[in-house]
Parts: structure tokens; sequence; C-alpha cells
């Protein structure tokens, strides 16, 4: 694939944007038993997608999608590194970036279920983190505002954390509040959270690909994230996580312990290990309820299908009530139209509520998942390149025929 050159992109990206770049859409699969349009991307989108990912900078894009309630297709795209060439295949990792946190949300919801968790007893209550401020507002922070995002932290710091305004009060995107979330639950259950997120959630649901960490497997199937053109046609960016993961990887050899199973402790004592001149950032976590989570568009697809409508479920998932709160909004964002519940960004679309969450790490790796729990049908999109979300916009645009509040604002 021939990345085109910085005029040629940002002529064509407008066009993408706006929508002129591609063909009618074409009709999409047979409609359901209600009537309804699966999400299943059409042909002229299929075909047309080589070329709106040149235009867009993407190298590589992975696409699943859930139809009547399960995961039903999935195409991979493109290249894993500019460079190099290598295809994106249906195994190929993603960073899912933010897109981690709703899957965490649905393993806390699980903890709650289980009664190992209280959503509304206050976090200082299991663990008091070290890197907290001198603030009377951190003693009522609860794992349900965590969730919705309402704790008033900052999402990135490296100050002692303080809030911004009282807890419950107003929507505040916090990444932090996700790490002392992540604290609590280990503490709770004994056990880091990769070890917690495959026993809650990733075995039972069999996401078989998706996990958190570093080895030499993932190291050989995640993909490189690309700037814009033109320096992703001679050089990539940095790869912080590689850069992590290689770093940490001969720490998880000498301890005999893979970073996977790590908890936060083992992970902040590496970090200090092998770089003992810089204090360990909660962002470069590799284990991190808030974007760790590496996996593929398959296994995510498999996760979003976790909260659809349905009669039977598995004694494992959560219960009726618990996804019900996941679905519900709770947090206004943008008026009543965009609001947060726990785990979901909920947006009230033309065609009823979607629960979504997209995602960006380092910003050279964008994801998106949009779903439709009313009617059994959702659409994950990860992409490995700056232009990623504007493409994945697109994408969800032409394969649901729903002009979707948030892409627009």
């Amino acid at each position: 694939m021939t990345m085109p050159g910085r005029r040629t992109l940002m002529g064509g990206f407008a066009a993408l944007i706006a929508g002129s770049a591609m063909p009618a859409r074409a009709q999409a699969s047979a409609p359901d038993a209600n009537g309804k349009p699966s999400w299943i991307p059409p042909d002229d989108l299929i075909e047309a997608l080589p070329r709106l990912m040149r235009i867009a900078g993407v190298p590589g894009v992975a696409i699943a999608v859930v139809d009547r309630g399960t995961p039903a297709w999935s195409g991979s795209f493109g290249v894993k590194n500019i460079l190099t060439c290598d295809p994106v295949g249906e195994d190929t990792l993603f960073e899912a970036a933010s897109m981690t946190k709703p899957a965490f949300a649905y393993v806390a919801m699980r903890l709650a279920d289980e009664k190992r968790l209280d959503l509304d007893t206050p976090l200082i209550a299991y663990r008091r983190p070290a890197n907290l401020g001198d603030d009377p507002n951190l003693a009522r922070i609860t794992a349900r505002h965590v969730l919705e995002h309402s704790t008033g932290l900052p999402n990135w710091v490296s100050a002692p954390l303080v809030t911004s305004s009282a807890p419950g009060s107003r929507y505040s995107y916090s990444g932090e509040a996700f790490i002392w979330l992540q604290l609590v639950v280990e503490t709770i259950m004994g056990a880091g959270l990769g070890s917690v997120m495959q026993a809650k959630l990733f075995g039972p649901a069999g996401m078989a690909r998706s996990s958190f960490g570093w080895d030499e497997a993932i190291a050989r199937s995640l993909v490189f994230g690309h700037s814009e053109p033109p320096e992703g046609e001679r050089a990539l960016p940095r790869q912080p996580t590689r850069e992590w993961g290689d770093r940490l990887l001969p720490v998880a050899s000498r301890r005999r312990k893979p970073i996977a199973s790590w908890t936060f402790e083992d992970s902040v004592a590496a970090m200090r290990e092998t770089d003992p001149a810089t204090p360990p950032s909660t962002r470069d976590l590799l284990v991190n309820s808030a974007g760790g989570l590496l996996t593929t568009a398959s296994d995510y697809a498999k996760f979003m299908a976790l909260m659809m409508d349905r009669r039977d479920r598995a004694a494992w998932e959560i219960g009726e009530a618990a996804r019900q709160a996941m679905l519900t909004p709770r947090i206004d964002v943008r008026g009543r139209d965009i609001a947060r519940s726990p785990g979901w960004e909920i947006e009230q679309s033309p065609v009823g509520p979607l629960f979504q969450h997209s995602g960006s790490n380092y910003g050279i790796f964008k994801t998106l998942g949009v779903g439709d729990a009313r009617n059994g049908r959702a659409i994950v999109i990860f992409t490995n390149a700056a232009n990623g979300s504007a493409l994945a916009a697109r994408i969800v645009r032409e394969a649901t025929g729903i002009d979707r509040l948030k892409s627009l604002v």
C-alpha cells in the first residue's frame, strides 16, 4: 500500500469526512425478523475501503459485526506496518485504547453481582493509593462514579490527585480514576488485573486473543501505529507500548512471572528498575484498566454481544439489572443526547439509543465500537493510524445507515 503525499491526503481527507468520496450505499444484508437491516458492511463499502484507507492515510483496519445478538462477520484490511507490509489478519492484535474501559466496567459489574464490590462504597475504604492529594472529595469517590466518569478527577496527571468538581455532580473523563478502581479490584481479588480479566471475561466469553501485558507472541501479532503521511511513508513514530514491553520483558523473565499477570505494584517496581531516573507514569502501565487491552476486532465483538437484549444468558454473565445499568444514561455529556452510563457512552440516535466507546492510544491507534442493544447489532472498528477516527466514523455511517451525532461534533 502506497501512502499519499500530504497535499493529496488533506484534500481527500476532507472529502472522506464529508462523505463525497463514497459511492451510493448499497443494500446491506437481509433484514432480521423485526425488519431491521444488518450492520454487515455492504459490498460497495468493502470495494471502496482500500481507496478510503489511502485517502485517510490508514494502513490497517479490522472490522467485526454483531448481528441478531451474535458475532456474524469480520474483515481484515491493509497492513500492520507500512514499512514491512505484513498483512492484517483475523488474529492481528490492536491496541483497544480506551475501549478497554467498557470491558473493565463489565468485570466490575460482575464483582458487584458477586457482592465482592459495592459500587456505592467509597473506594478509599478498599484501597488508598499513594498519589492522593489533600482533598476531602476523594473520600466520597465510588466505583459507580469511576465507571460513569463523574469522579471529578483529571484524565492523566503526574501531580497528586485532586478533584475539580464534587463526585457525581458532572461529567469528568478520567483514566486516573480507572487506575484507582483497578487497584481496588486487585485488592479484592488478590490478583493482577490481567488475571482477573481472564477469569471473569476473556476466558468465559471465548476471547482467546485478548490480554494485557507483553510477550514475544504479542510483539509478532500487534500492529504498529502510524502518524499522518508523509512521515508514515519513511519512518514510524514512537511505539510506546512496544518500547515499554521490550524494556520490561527481561524483568518478567528474571521474575519468572508473565507481565500479563503482574499487579500494579509489580508493574511500578519493574518500571523503576528499568528507568530509575523517571518516575513511573500510570498512563504507561502495560496492565492498564483505562487503555491497556490488546485484542482483535472479532474478540471485542464477542464482548459487545454480551450487552444485547436476549432471553438466555450464561450463568457467568452479569445479571439483567447490571446489564440494564450499563445501558442507562446517568451523567449528561452534551445535553440529553449524549450521556455516560457505567461503562459506555449512550447516544440517542434516530434509531434509538446506541451504546458506544472510542479509543486513542498515543495518537496512533484509533478505535470505535457502536452497538444497538435492542436490535442485537454492533460494529467494531480498529485502526493503526492517526486519522483512524474519521475513517471509522465513515465506515459506521455507511454500514449502519445512521448519522451518529457524536461523529458530527
